[in-house]
């Protein structure tokens, strides 16, 4: 008798969906995506308006990131990298710091910046030192603190903390307390120091699109939500039920499966918001950060600083609003404006575009590394993926779908 084809859907069409799709066509199936937009990235995507590429909040690609290195060709992708240093404005001065071991150009600026004491300077290099050094399973088998209580208890002095790692680091946490997991500074910062932070030429869903080219036996249904799952059907919005012997949930869960309806994910939200304008600040590729304020403007980038695969009438100006302090979307505009005039000397902005991104990043209290196969598997049918399952990061989603394919396999063979 010939053996029935078992069928396999993954719910979810952004990274983790993608590599576990990846990971299963290596292993000669062919599953299907169900996905509820009309296009594969999920959080990681990039819009064309006026002629400006407009990725779906200021994201970037760290080149360290071990799973990025496994399943992304950057050559292809033509990265386009940053410098390895910010450029602070304090008392609406510039003050440039930076790594001068990677890039020597930074020396002068780093040293006389008036950024952090001495004393703070020296024990960056420590610590860039102690985490080359550190395996990332060590740091994820740290006690877990707070990296604001980690920073103060390498010695750092509250103005360092204040003008640098809060703004830097409130801009990839999401969350401007320093609340986040000291496991997760380590491991970001760790990740910073041994490659590049960079953005492909054509935007951050450059990724995604490398990945979707990849497959050759997946199938897509776009702009399909599905609104229940048992173990061997789906229910999709149209009221169409169809039957699946293993899937595979890469997006949020708990809507979907009757035990998860009390263990929803907490998210961090933020705002991204684009302007055009005629000069840049900021001549070359640095982030900036406004130091010791409490405003709305967490981080400033200047795109136009890097190549892009259109090619820009103006500056292009993403500014970055971790709590926009529930303002109206006019109103922040104009609050933003205002902050960029008063402590960036940045005026004539033309507002392009907002996104409002209320599922950001998962707000996880214990982040992990790593995970065995056999811990995605909710049922004997359905696998849970996404960067929920371990930490907020790009590298957490490709080895959570890695892992979820893997057990379907298991469970296949």
């Amino acid at each position: 008798m010939k053996k029935q084809i078992q069928t396999i859907h993954i719910i979810g069409a952004g990274i983790s969906g993608l590599i576990a799709a990846t990971v299963l066509e290596q292993y000669g199936y062919a599953p299907t995506i169900i996905e509820a937009t009309n296009r594969a990235g999920g959080r990681v995507k990039t819009d064309i308006v006026d002629g400006y590429q407009l990725d779906h909040g200021f994201q970037v690609l760290l080149t360290a990131y071990p799973a990025a290195k496994k399943y992304l060709d950057f050559d292809s992708l033509a990265l386009q990298g940053f410098l390895p240093g910010s450029v602070i404005f304090k008392n609406s001065t510039q003050k440039i710091i930076g790594d001068p071991m990677r890039d020597i150009s930074l020396l002068f600026s780093t040293l006389f910046s008036g950024i952090g004491t001495i004393g703070d300077k020296f024990k960056i290099l420590q610590l860039n030192s102690r985490l080359k050094k550190k395996s990332i399973i060590d740091i994820f088998s740290e006690k877990e603190q707070t990296t604001l209580s980690y920073l103060k208890g390498l010695g750092f002095s509250s103005e360092i903390i204040e003008d640098f790692f809060t703004p830097f680091f409130s801009g990839i946490f999401l969350e401007n307390k320093l609340e986040t997991s000291s496991r997760m500074f380590e491991f970001v910062y760790k990740m910073f120091g041994e490659g590049d932070a960079a953005l492909p030429k054509q935007g951050i869903e450059a990724i995604p699109k490398q990945l979707v080219k990849n497959l050759k036996k997946t199938t897509f249904i776009f702009n399909t939500k599905v609104v229940d799952l048992k173990n061997d059907t789906i229910k999709l919005d149209a009221g169409i039920t169809i039957q699946s012997d293993f899937t595979i949930i890469a997006t949020e869960a708990s809507h979907l499966v009757s035990n998860l309806k009390n263990q929803s994910t907490s998210w961090k939200s933020c705002d991204t918001l684009y302007f055009e304008m005629d000069h840049r600040q900021i001549k070359k590729p640095l982030i900036g950060l406004i130091a010791g304020q409490h405003t709305l403007v967490n981080n400033l980038f200047y795109h136009t600083s890097l190549d892009t695969a259109v090619s820009p009438k103006k500056e292009l100006l993403s500014v970055t609003v971790v709590n926009n302090q529930n303002l109206s979307n006019e109103v922040l505009i104009k609050e933003v404006q205002k902050e960029l005039k008063e402590h960036c000397n940045i005026e004539s902005c033309k507002f392009i575009k907002q996104y409002n991104i209320p599922m950001a990043l998962p707000d996880l209290k214990d982040v992990r590394y790593e995970m065995l196969p056999s811990e995605t598997r909710l049922t004997e049918t359905i696998f849970l993926a996404g960067d929920t399952q371990l930490n907020g990061s790009l590298n957490a989603a490709m080895i959570a779908g890695e892992r979820a394919a893997l057990e379907v396999i298991n469970s296949l063979k």
